[in-house]
């Protein structure tokens, strides 16, 4: 029988242990197996190479993704890393203008050393997006709803060109996970997830995910994993495991609290604009229902300008102002000196990261707790600028 994605997150194949019956994945942390011949070797020999409880959690995001084969990594930029070495020297890489500042210091700084050119693009624009091809174009990177301007990219349209150019094309879907938008679906070959943020959703684990449907590909990226060796540990395996069981419960209450909020924001006086998907004001809302289930639980809000940020920082009780998104408790980030803090004033100005902008990933608070909390904040903002006036 065929189970919901709401369902099969807590019955999959290892629901329960074969051997005992326990109600959990066993946390396997030999490093080593011992092999019954010098030429015929077991399922496991090094673990690097692969690890019982890494393979269950890469099973089950392979299952939830509608892929086939999942690749658990160190970080979300573990696995992001290994895509990008899908590349070879003298390929080009086309790449979403606003991308996480983790993804574009790699791009920026890194990925030339190995002779791989690349050009950001506005992703909502298609024939922009074809502009950028280039006959050596071998892969195309998206990430939507982006970080943290929440840019809606078409993704049946960049995969129709990749298609028709040849190219790769591979997705960030840490933000809505694949209880809400699931891109192998819609054509993607390669799907990345920072599994720290939603999927993990407690800020207690550090781990990155990768899902694809081709077996070459697959073969590929399992190469990379074991060359370079930036694997999940057991423990951390099983921590991701545990959360995924609770991740469609959880994105359903942070997301209804983020529309809620998203809405209260517009009527603040404090607040010259609001990024989120689910505004019926959003550039990229048509597009976002068409290929996903939600907007998902962050959204992004401007001030007037970088003191108005330090003040409503200092007053804010209820968030934890940190580096990080997706997890049980509400999180407050300041893009230009935290996830964008890698891009130049110029390029964050260029791309509408501006000094007045905070990012915000809603947790599982009461929503009318969070508006209270934030009210006296913004009283505190606003009693600071008649002073000055």
């Amino acid at each position: 029988m065929e189970f919901s994605k709401q369902t099969s997150l807590l019955h999959s194949k290892y629901k329960t242990d074969p051997h005992n019956g326990a109600v959990s994945v066993p946390i396997q942390h030999a490093s080593t197996f011992d092999q019954p011949d010098i030429d015929q070797f077991g399922p496991y020999d090094y673990a690097r190479g692969g690890n019982p409880t890494r393979e269950a959690l890469e099973e089950i995001i392979a299952d939830l993704e509608n892929g086939r084969h999942g690749f658990a990594f160190a970080s979300g930029m573990a696995a992001i890393s290994n895509v990008f070495m899908l590349l070879s020297s003298g390929d080009h890489l086309v790449i979403t203008d606003d991308v996480y500042g983790g993804t574009f210091r790699l791009t920026d700084k890194v990925l030339h050393r190995q002779g791989i050119t690349h050009t950001f693009v506005d992703m909502t624009d298609p024939a922009a997006v074809e502009a950028a091809i280039q006959p050596n174009t071998k892969m195309i990177y998206m990430e939507t709803p982006s970080n943290p301007t929440m840019k809606i990219t078409p993704i049946d349209k960049i995969v129709q060109l990749a298609r028709r150019h040849d190219c790769l094309t591979a997705l960030d879907n840490t933000f809505l996970t694949p209880v809400l938008q699931r891109p192998i679906d819609l054509g993607v070959d390669i799907v990345v997830h920072s599994a720290t943020k939603f999927i993990g959703g407690h800020s207690d684990v550090v781990a990155g995910l990768a899902v694809v449907k081709d077996d070459a590909l697959a073969g590929e990226l399992h190469f990379l994993q074991n060359c370079f060796g930036s694997i999940l540990g057991p423990q951390d395996a099983w921590l991701v495991m545990r959360g995924l069981k609770t991740l469609h419960t959880r994105m359903e209450a942070s997301m209804a609290s983020a529309e809620k909020l998203a809405e209260w924001l517009l009527t603040r006086p404090e607040v010259e604009h609001v990024y989120y998907p689910g505004l019926e004001g959003h550039e990229g809302r048509e597009v976002n229902e068409l290929q996903a289930e939600g907007p998902g639980a962050v959204l992004s809000f401007r001030l007037k300008d970088r003191e108005s940020v330090r003040r409503f920082v200092q007053s804010v009780e209820i968030p934890v102002f940190a580096v990080s998104l997706g997890a049980v408790e509400t999180i407050l980030s300041y893009p230009p000196t935290m996830s964008h803090a890698a891009m130049s004033d110029e390029e964050r100005d260029a791309r509408g990261i501006t000094d007045g902008i905070l990012r915000l990933s809603v947790g599982l608070e009461k929503t009318e707790d969070i508006m209270e909390d934030f009210t006296r904040a913004f009283q505190q903002v606003a009693s600071v600028k008649e002073k000055d006036q």
